[in-house]
């Protein structure tokens, strides 16, 4: 069962079940440790999750963590449980105490709805005082999904982890900035967007009206990004219907606006060593394909993204493919030694030929 759909049956058992958990007790027993479980950990299995984790503090000894989750007789996640009627921002330094001396790089905090987790990006040894993510299981996205199948037993690499709780973390807060623009236009904002077209003196009365100028102008231009994508889904829902009517006229090959974003970051990649125009891309009900000159015999890599797991297949000298898993198409970054040599390949033989 892929991860969407436990945690939304995990969401449906504690929306059941909530109003009848009085303790902390019952919150860990009905709540958490099936969200454990869902991660592909045995909570009966001392070797992989123990409860009741001693984290001892100095000369304050009997202090423990509720659970540790265990990798070769480490702890590489502990978590923090309070019942599910608690706010968790009443709790943070107390998981913070038991990071300090577990040495786990992951910390959760948990009230058995919302799940916080931390890690030490700002100074090692040392929880961060925010979470890089949260998942709340009553408005669960698909990009927290995405995250949170890094922390699968199956899937689990500390460094992938530490690597997207950096991006995660700078995402973040450069989107709370964002939002806060969009709401009441800082002044260097204005100015910045005013200097482009404004060759007069701003003046304080001038810079006001520029702010709620810029405060409407940005709203107007998101207003109409929503509008065209509504008129854009709505005219495709049409097409959908109308090729329902005339099942001659479906296409069985359907290109994804997240095989264009891959396809985007591959010619990203690729572009150190080619012009952009070299780089193509040939859609099929097999994969997506990626092209070297718009040429099935040189192919740079494919992508399946229909699949239940993803993946992106790479080729070496001979043309042989070797698929590897990713979790979303941001990982296609970790592949750029294995896609520009692609290109070395194609090009030798280029120069093999012309020699010859």
């Amino acid at each position: 069962m892929e991860l969407k759909q436990k945690l939304i049956e995990l969401h449906n058992r504690v929306d059941g079940l909530k109003d009848n958990i009085t303790t902390e007790e019952a919150t860990k027993n009905a709540f958490v440790m099936p969200f454990i479980q869902l991660l592909g950990y045995d909570v009966f299995n001392p070797i992989e999750v123990i409860p009741e984790y001693t984290a001892d503090i100095g000369t304050k000894k009997g202090e423990k963590v509720d659970y540790a989750i265990m990798k070769e007789n480490h702890p590489i996640i502990i978590i923090e449980c309070k019942h599910w009627k608690e706010k968790l921002n009443n709790h943070n330094s107390q998981i913070n105490r038991y990071f300090n001396v577990t040495k786990s790089r992951f910390a959760i905090l948990t009230n058995g709805i919302v799940y916080e987790f931390y890690t030490d990006l700002e100074k090692s040894n040392i929880m961060d005082a925010k979470p890089f993510l949260q998942i709340n299981l009553d408005s669960i996205k698909e990009a927290d999904i995405s995250e949170l199948s890094k922390f699968q037993k199956d899937s689990f690499d500390l460094d992938k982890i530490l690597n997207s709780a950096n991006s995660l973390k700078y995402i973040k807060a450069i989107r709370v900035e964002f939002e806060k623009e969009l709401e009441t236009p800082s002044n260097e904002l204005t100015k910045l967007l005013v200097s482009r077209f404004y060759d007069g003196t701003i003046t304080a009365k001038r810079l006001e009206n520029f702010k709620e100028f810029s405060k409407r102008a940005i709203k107007s231009s998101i207003n109409d990004v929503i509008s065209s994508r509504l008129k854009y889904a709505l005219t495709k829902e049409t097409e959908a219907q109308e090729e329902i009517e005339e099942p001659k006229e479906i296409s069985k090959i359907i290109t994804t606006e997240e095989e264009i974003e891959a396809f985007q970051i591959v010619k990203a990649i690729l572009r150190k060593k080619t012009p952009s125009e070299n780089i193509v891309h040939r859609d099929t009900q097999s994969y997506f394909g990626i092209l070297f000159q718009d040429n099935n015999r040189k192919p740079l890599c494919r992508i399946y993204l229909d699949t239940r797991q993803k993946r992106i297949g790479l080729f070496d000298e001979n043309k042989k493919e070797t698929k590897h898993d990713i979790n979303t198409i941001d990982d296609i970054y970790n592949f750029s030694s294995e896609l520009l040599k692609t290109i070395d390949y194609y090009t030798q033989e280029e120069v093999s030929l012309n020699e010859s």
